[in-house]
């Protein structure tokens, strides 16, 4: 599955481009949570929660259908049987509960109410609080299992590469203003995952680089590791990528910002694998030679005196 052969390109040479691009992107996705924040969905910030069951099967389409009559067509509907359904609205009342209960009879059929639940402010508030703190306890447990396996300066720029990919995710959702529900979040926890795996592949085959290639520049070393794992890393992307994209096509409207969230994360993914976590080796092997140099010439200074 060798499909681009004998590599040798140079990845550190223009990684201040990589470095400059991404800036941009993280950037302007930073300007737009701050002054526009996210759209969240029900699960944040609240809503209405109907289980209805028709007399009949009904397709997922046709309840749809109705409640985009109520410009409720975002909603999340479950489909639990041909005729059984969860519906996740934004809050309404009861009168408008009501109205579209009556829609339903009217245009498809005649409906038992199984459960009524309103998820209101307080709930949201929490599952955001739980939701930050699964990133950040992913985010810790990375921490410690890459510094235990390899070594500290790796965590680092795993987390780094990983900050990368999420900022880029969240960043564009708030741009188009995009909903943030608990399946982006699942989404954005996969991300994390791929990314990691993408990036210690990369960084395992440097470590083992610089045992057996001892004259090699560091630079040099870098290259080396990311053309050998480049194949695996373009594989692994498209075989990922291409399922993504069935389900963004053909998934429907609840999966498709699930889909669009994966896919955007496995992208920026891949190129931090590649363009940004291995080059910020670079850069930190360059300040920790100079701070080492700088301890010398301190060292040799104060035997002088």
């Amino acid at each position: 599955m060798d499909l681009i052969g004998e590599k040798k390109f140079d990845f550190t040479k223009n990684r201040k481009i990589a470095y400059f691009i991404s800036s941009v992107i993280i950037l302007i996705g930073l300007i737009s949570i701050i002054f526009q924040g996210f759209d969240y969905g029900i699960d944040f910030a609240g809503g209405t929660l109907l289980q209805i069951r028709f007399d009949k099967p009904i397709s997922t389409e046709e309840v749809r259908n109705v409640l985009g009559e109520f410009n409720l067509s975002r909603s999340t509907i479950q489909n639990l049987s041909e005729n059984e359904f969860v519906l996740r609205t934004e809050k309404i009342d009861q009168e408008q509960r009501k109205e579209i209960l009556s829609s339903f009879r009217e245009n498809l059929a005649e409906l038992d109410i199984l459960r009524v639940e309103t998820v209101g402010p307080v709930i949201g508030e929490n599952l955001k609080k739980l939701a930050i703190y699964a990133l950040l306890f992913a985010f810790i447990g990375i921490i410690l299992y890459i510094t235990i396996r390899f070594e500290f300066k790796f965590s680092i720029i795993s987390i780094i590469a990983l900050l990368h990919d999420c900022l880029i995710v969240l960043g564009i959702f708030s741009l188009f203003h995009k909903e943030i529900t608990i399946s982006i979040i699942a989404a954005v926890l996969t991300i994390v995952g791929y990314s990691l795996n993408n990036t210690i592949v990369i960084l395992d085959r440097l470590r083992e680089n610089i045992k057996l290639k001892t004259r090699e520049s560091f630079e040099n070393l870098i290259n080396i590791s990311v053309n050998q794992s480049l194949s695996r890393t373009i594989n692994t992307a498209l075989t990922t990528i291409l399922p993504i994209l069935a389900l963004y096509f053909f998934g429907g409207n609840i999966l498709s910002d699930f889909a669009l969230a994966l896919f955007l994360g496995m992208v920026a993914g891949t190129y931090s694998s590649i363009f940004i976590a291995s080059p910020l080796l670079l850069e930190w092997n360059k300040i920790f030679k100079i701070e080492q140099k700088g301890i010398k010439i301190t060292t040799k200074k104060k035997g002088k005196k």
